[in-house]
């Protein structure tokens, strides 16, 4: 079962050993530090997850994951970014699709925020499908404007609207 909840002290070690595969960071935000330390957890978990809406993914009470929306500010305030990374040992399993799903519903329900947004790495072949699958739709392509590692990624714009 698919639950989303707080982030916790027992949950450290499982961040560590998550975040320090690179199949599951290849295509996240260089914001999470790399090699990913027992510290950095802690500070996720005692700080970093405390702003905005921001919950564990838990299956069959595992961590396996993380899923966020960012609210915009200013006159983007009733916009929310959408992100989400998955233990590579839970990946086509559906609990991503299940994650999106309640934290989609939660935000529309309990939030005056009415657009929901993603933006994907070109090559992320798997994230386009399963907003695709999760009532996105594909806004626009931004050529050339991600850049990671020494090299440019095209950024795929997805949005679903209350």
């Amino acid at each position: 079962m698919v639950t989303l909840r707080d982030f916790n002290q027992n949950d450290i070690d499982r961040l560590v050993h998550i975040l320090n595969d690179e199949a599951v960071t290849k295509f996240l935000s260089t914001k999470i530090p790399n090699p990913y330390t027992k510290e950095d957890a802690a500070w996720w978990v005692n700080e970093g997850s405390q702003s905005g809406i921001i919950k564990a993914i838990s299956y069959d009470d595992v961590l396996v994951g993380c899923i966020g929306v960012n609210r915009g500010q200013f006159e983007y305030e009733r916009s929310g970014e959408v992100g989400y990374w998955l233990d590579k040992r839970y990946w086509r399993k559906g609990i991503t699709a299940e994650a999106i799903r309640q934290i989609s519903d939660f935000v529309f329900t309990h939030t005056n925020i009415v657009r929901l947004f993603g933006a994907v790495f070109a090559g992320n072949h798997a994230s386009m499908q399963l907003l695709l699958k999760s009532g996105f739709s594909e806004e626009a392509i931004l050529k050339k404007a991600i850049y990671k590692n020494g090299g440019f990624y095209d950024k795929h714009v997805f949005a679903k609207l209350n």
